[in-house]
């Protein structure tokens, strides 16, 4: 290479570190995440600003936000007056109701009826009798399907609802697809089955998307039940041969008229991934009332609805009067919810943080207890399950609010992945919900502050290490 050519090179990688990081320092929310891409960076000048292209910017917001502009969405009528909200047990509550709804822009519902599922055991019988069952229609989103096991089965009900002439659709991310072989939308379409992965074109087709993922569970069948929570249709929830292996998790049954708020979800995703629109009584019917349950779905992801999640979790923090229970399979809360928890214990709140022991994925587990001083020293209570893996997620404040769904306590699932919550106001589940938790935490371990301060250097180090890449994980 001549000298003048070795200067233009090295002109072009200087001006490509110098664009991306300016990008990083303007457009980066996090500051944490804007330091951590400078840093790659300017180590790696040549290929640091090619990763931050594919993996650092939210590409995939510009694209979304034009395309649902152009997608004309079913949103359901509020039909109730005012004095159907009366909360009675959790009227503090309210400023929260208030929240959620200017920042999920969906209504909050009367009506409704919540069972838990807990447990494989429990909640794929009830799914695979749901669509057994489907007379209309089933739409179904999944991170992840496993063709074989327990997602053998799912597939045999959906052909067979399909055989009866009910509109099925099946919606599968297409990096979580990716977790199992063969392809589950290989063996759908096989059966003559409408399946789609979810797969906005963020990079060239041979290498993967690894952010901004659809991570939401949603099963709706006819229109009037709905199934969401933290289940993945997954072998290692199903495993009748070695049930002391299965991993833990919990998924809800809902009736009632915020089905629609999982409707519309469901039916704006597919949209989006095959440009179909779903509508008509055999998605949308109309949906009486069944139960006491105050309800509204919360869809949250890195377009329109960037940080809904996180405003409601703060929210919920700051409401609180009694008790924060929270049960998450991964715990990297950014700066701001962490201050939330410890101005919530140090108000009297009694809050219990409950995490697996033993995580799946080892490296989060590091970078867990790195920053779990922050919480600890402060008055919040830290519970390690023991056993096989937890991947329950739930939030109970005052024994009468609920957050239910698929997010996860960390910046994948605030910032980077598309994700389904609900919240419910209701004392009765919020007394099962907290005694369930209870329950939980009667077969835990309870985590001290000294025993997170007498781990050794070198393990001192690798769990900072690993929290560095806190917002990547």
């Amino acid at each position: 290479m001549t000298l003048p050519i070795k200067f233009l090179v090295g002109g072009l990688v200087i001006a490509g570190a110098l664009l991306a990081a300016g990008h990083a320092i303007i457009y980066k929310r996090d500051s944490r995440s804007a330091a951590l891409w400078i840093v790659v960076i300017w180590l790696m000048p040549a290929i640091g600003p090619i990763l931050y292209l594919l993996l650092g910017i939210n590409q995939v917001r510009r694209r979304a936000v034009a395309l649902r502009e152009a997608m004309v969405r079913h949103r359901t009528t509020a039909d109730f007056t005012e004095s159907d909200l009366g909360m009675r047990e959790a009227e503090h509550l309210e400023p929260l109701a208030r929240l959620v709804g200017e920042v999920a822009a969906r209504p909050l519902l009367p009506g409704n009826a919540v069972a838990v599922l807990v447990d494989g055991k429990e909640a794929y019988p009830a799914m695979l009798e749901a669509i057994e069952s489907a007379t209309k229609s089933v739409g179904l989103a999944s991170y992840i399907f496993d063709a074989t096991g327990i997602g053998e089965r799912f597939i045999e009900a959906l052909a067979s609802a399909q055989n009866r002439g009910v509109e099925v659709r099946v919606l599968v991310d297409a990096v979580g697809a990716k977790y199992s072989w063969p392809s589950a939308a290989r063996a759908l379409r096989h059966r003559g089955i409408q399946a789609a992965l979810f797969n906005p074109r963020l990079t060239p087709r041979w290498l993967p998307d690894i952010n901004l993922r659809n991570h939401r569970k949603i099963l709706v069948v006819d229109g009037t039940v709905g199934f969401t929570g933290g289940f993945n249709i997954k072998h290692e929830f199903w495993q009748p041969e070695t049930p002391a292996k299965l991993f833990r998790d919990l998924h809800f049954r809902i009736n009632g008229p915020v089905v629609a708020h999982l409707s519309e979800v469901f039916v704006d995703d597919w949209q989006f991934a095959t440009g179909e629109a779903l509508r008509g009584d055999k998605w949308f019917p109309p949906l009486p009332r069944c139960g006491d349950v105050l309800a509204r779905g919360i869809e949250a992801g890195p377009d329109e609805s960037h940080d809904r999640l996180r405003w409601v979790i703060i929210g919920a923090l700051n409401s609180a009067r009694r008790s924060v229970e929270i049960l998450t399979p991964y715990f990297l809360p950014d700066a701001g919810i962490i201050s939330a928890l410890t101005a919530a214990a140090l108000r009297g709140v009694e809050v219990n943080i409950i995490l697996p022991e033993h995580s799946n994925l080892t490296y989060v587990n590091w970078a867990t207890f790195a920053q779990l001083w922050q919480v600890l020293q402060h008055g919040c209570r830290v519970w390690l399950t023991r056993g096989p893996f937890d991947h329950s997620k739930l939030m109970v404040v005052d024994g009468v609010w609920a957050f239910l769904g698929s997010a996860n306590w960390d910046t994948r699932s605030l910032r980077l992945n598309f994700e389904f919550n609900v919240e419910a106001y209701n004392a009765e589940l919020g007394k099962g919900l907290e005694e369930l938790v209870r329950g939980r935490r009667a077969e835990a371990r309870e985590l001290s502050l000294a025993e997170v301060d007498a781990r050794s250097l070198p393990i001192r180090l690798r769990d900072g290490i690993a929290r560095l890449f806190a917002p990547y994980l």
